[in-house]
């Protein structure tokens, strides 16, 4: 099984160097409009390169759509020579598989999957959902293509925006929990670096619990809340501050936001 990756920018890269795990370098190849960046890339992880879209699409059984949104559709009609007996895979956030689907002019299947930037380490999640002319067998080759990344999960399609404003956008507001925790911790008189390290490996470990016990947060959340304690103490200024609220508002705006993207 060959897989071609046509955009090789953070997410692209990041699925491209997921698929060689399960895949193997030899049976990946890299295309970009930086015929520099996807060299570099197969430099470091031993693919192969195409020099354009088209060269790619018909090396390849599987091919990977890894660029923005509004370009999609016209990159997609460059490969419509060689689309026959492929299977087209989009991760553009907010084109809906129809829409792929007419692009491509209905010759080959359409998957559409959404990964987000953890994948990179494999530590990422990925939906996976199916398009017009989808079967069975091509979900499976596309989550054991992604399999390198992290977890992957089928969703239904009316869902992927969703999904998307938790599991794309989230490392962001990840990163910035982080951030203010670490400075939270500075200001207690902390080292950054010391700081950054024991918020991250908290969320890390946080995380874990949430999945590896099926417990609900809210559960793990009153496990730490000794009475009168420092945690609910922290636990009353988190709310007094909004900060649930403001959760579920970041969550709503990328979601409004991922919705238009593809229109």
């Amino acid at each position: 099984m060959k897989v071609a990756f046509i955009g090789t920018g953070n997410m692209g890269g990041a699925l491209l160097r997921a698929a060689c795990r399960p895949v193997g370098a030899a049976s990946v190849v890299a295309c970009d409009w930086s015929r520099e960046k996807a060299e570099a890339l197969a430099r470091e992880v031993g693919c192969q390169v195409a020099p354009d879209a088209l060269t790619a699409a018909q090396m390849a059984d599987y091919i990977f759509m890894g660029v923005k949104p509004h370009l999609v559709r016209g990159v997609i009609a460059q490969l419509i020579p060689a689309l026959e007996g492929k299977v087209l895979v989009s991760m553009a956030a907010g084109v809906a598989t129809a829409d792929l689907s007419a692009a491509a002019q209905g010759r080959c299947p359409v998957v559409r999957i959404m990964p987000n930037t953890p994948c990179a380490i494999g530590k990422g999640m990925v939906a996976v959902c199916a398009g017009p002319g989808a079967e069975e067998e091509h979900l499976a080759a596309a989550e054991r293509i992604l399999s390198g990344a992290g977890l992957v999960r089928r969703v239904e399609e009316g869902h992927m925006d969703a999904f998307s404003a938790i599991s794309g956008c989230g490392p962001a507001f990840a990163y910035q929990f982080i951030e203010a925790l670490a400075d939270g911790g500075v200001l207690a008189g902390l080292p950054r670096e010391e700081a950054q390290t024991y918020a991250a490996q908290m969320l890390l470990g946080s995380a874990a619990m949430v999945l590896e016990t099926g417990k609900h947060p809210g559960a793990l959340k009153d496990a730490v809340c000794s009475p009168g304690g420092s945690t609910i103490a922290g636990v009353a200024a988190l709310e007094r501050g909004g900060f649930r609220a403001a959760a579920i508002n970041a969550v709503e705006a990328a979601w409004e936001k991922n919705a238009s993207l593809g229109k």
